[in-house]
């Protein structure tokens, strides 16, 4: 097997999670061919085109960058032809690699996963994983088939979910964790001790994509759910209740087991947070934001919207 700096290499990628890897590929000195990312997309008020994070880095280090709309269409299949890579990496990349692009690199198509596969295929595996209340997590790589997530899995790495941490916190370790297994994955490969094993399908489960209505609060349910739902979805799409009629946005929540009253009541208001009766529990809240405003600890928000005592969210 060729050492990996000569393995001419395609990565494929879009958004900042997939940053950190790339950014061990570069410092490693692969050969890199070719980056793939989603086509520059509108942004902001003003709507203009903006870059994914993978091409400002990829043209930083003068790497040729192909944005198809399609990676099905032949036209695109041809022009990754022509690249000839021995090796194609995938992070969230966001399109579905076909059988013939799977096909064209003379080794592997590799991917690394935000989870510990099976647990959480899909495209959502780090907010899922909080909010299902999980306490560890961490990143596999992966060979590539033709299903969701489904290939047989090479290296894992884990680390421990903390027990406020939220959704973007965790993104940021679990992508340089994604750096480490990649870069372990490639020294194995290269030394032909890689080792693949098959997943187990009954041991599986899927993290499909976040929707904007996944962040609406039951306050009949417990505070720990509660509080698991607006980390997991901090800071998208993020959790939310109603104040008066408009939507209220809830962050930086801590579980009070201790105390109970009709859900969704505010028990008190204070610098100190909103606290607010649960189905079970309470939950203190210090992060709030209405539309069109910036997120405010509680202290701020109060100073501007008085909140009272025994009046109803939701």
């Amino acid at each position: 097997m060729p050492a990996v700096d000569s393995l001419r290499t395609v990565f494929m990628g879009t958004p900042e999670f997939a940053l950190a890897p790339l950014e061990g590929l570069i410092a490693a000195g692969v050969n890199l061919v070719g980056v793939y990312t989603q086509p520059d997309r509108p942004k902001g008020r003003g709507k203009k085109l903006a870059a994914s994070p993978v091409k400002q880095l990829a043209l930083e280090h003068q790497i040729p960058v192909f944005q198809p709309h399609k990676l099905r269409d032949p036209v695109a299949v041809a022009e990754l032809q022509q690249l000839q890579p021995d090796l194609i990496i995938v992070v969230a990349y966001g399109q579905i690699l076909p059988k013939a692009v799977l096909d064209i690199p003379r080794y592997h198509c590799i991917n690394i996963h935000a989870s510990l596969l099976p647990k959480y295929r899909g495209a959502a595996p780090i907010n899922k994983a909080i909010v299902d209340g999980e306490e560890e997590t961490g990143v596999t790589t992966m060979l590539m088939d033709v299903g969701l997530d489904t290939g047989d899995m090479l290296i894992k790495r884990r680390l421990d979910i903390g027990a406020n941490e939220t959704a973007g916190q965790l993104h940021d370790r679990l992508a340089l964790l994604g750096r480490e297994a990649l870069e372990e994955t490639l020294r194995q490969l290269c030394s032909e001790s890689l080792v693949a094993e098959k997943q187990d399908d009954e041991l599986s489960c899927y993290a499909s994509m976040m929707k904007k209505e996944d962040g609406l609060i039951d306050w009949q349910k417990a505070a720990s759910e509660i509080h698991n739902q607006v980390r997991g979805l901090d800071p998208w799409p993020g959790a939310y209740t109603s104040l008066d009629g408009e939507v209220l946005k809830i962050a930086e929540t801590t579980v009070v087991e201790d105390l109970s009253g009709k859900p969704g009541t505010i028990l008190s208001a204070d610098k100190a947070g909103v606290l607010v009766a649960c189905g079970e529990g309470a939950l203190l809240v210090d992060g709030l934001q209405l539309p069109g405003k910036k997120r405010l600890s509680a202290m701020n928000f109060l100073s501007g919207r008085p909140l009272f005592v025994d009046s109803q969210l939701g």
